[in-house]
């Protein structure tokens, strides 16, 4: 937990300083209970930038792959992304996608804060695409209210397809 605090103070520090990130209606963010966050998906940053700015901590689920890179920094990445809370999805098989729900509905029955793009993926173009059945069913077995997010500019701190940050 003090890990993802001084994480949090941090990159809030960065983002509000460096690249004058804000955010409105956080007065209107359940200060308990589950609450599912859900967001348009531009950057690859997108989940760090989320879990900066909110005022609880975020679960996001993220590919596999993020927590599975070989290597000194296959091992960074991974540890850094279970300190963020990042749950790993294996998007190519139907049924580890499926489980990835679960563990998303045992967050929000612990009364917890997740969050999840409905599109699945990130937008490539900028556009918003139609959604997936996953924001609905967790509102409708959980009752979490579902909190809409909808992120500006992130796509222009790191391009599609890039491992720069500009």
């Amino acid at each position: 937990m003090l890990l993802y605090k001084s994480t949090q103070k941090a990159v809030t520090g960065i983002l509000r300083t460096v690249f004058r990130a804000r955010v409105t209606g956080l007065e209107n963010f359940p200060a308990n209970g589950p609450v599912i966050v859900a967001s348009n998906h531009l950057s690859f940053l997108d989940s760090i930038i989320i879990s900066a700015m909110m005022p609880r901590r975020v679960a996001f689920l993220a590919k596999a792959e993020y927590v599975n890179t070989p290597g000194p920094r296959g091992k960074m990445m991974k540890a850094f992304f279970e300190a963020v809370d990042i749950i790993p999805v294996n998007r190519s098989d139907r049924s580890e996608s499926l489980k990835a729900l679960d563990i998303a509905l045992e967050k929000l029955q612990e009364g917890k804060v997740f969050g999840i793009y409905p599109e699945g993926t990130r937008s490539r173009d900028g556009y918003l695409y139609r959604g997936k059945i996953g924001v609905a069913w967790l509102a409708h077995m959980t009752g979490a209210p579902v909190v809409p997010v909808g992120l500006i500019g992130t796509d222009r701190l790191q391009k599609p397809g890039s491992n720069m940050i500009y």
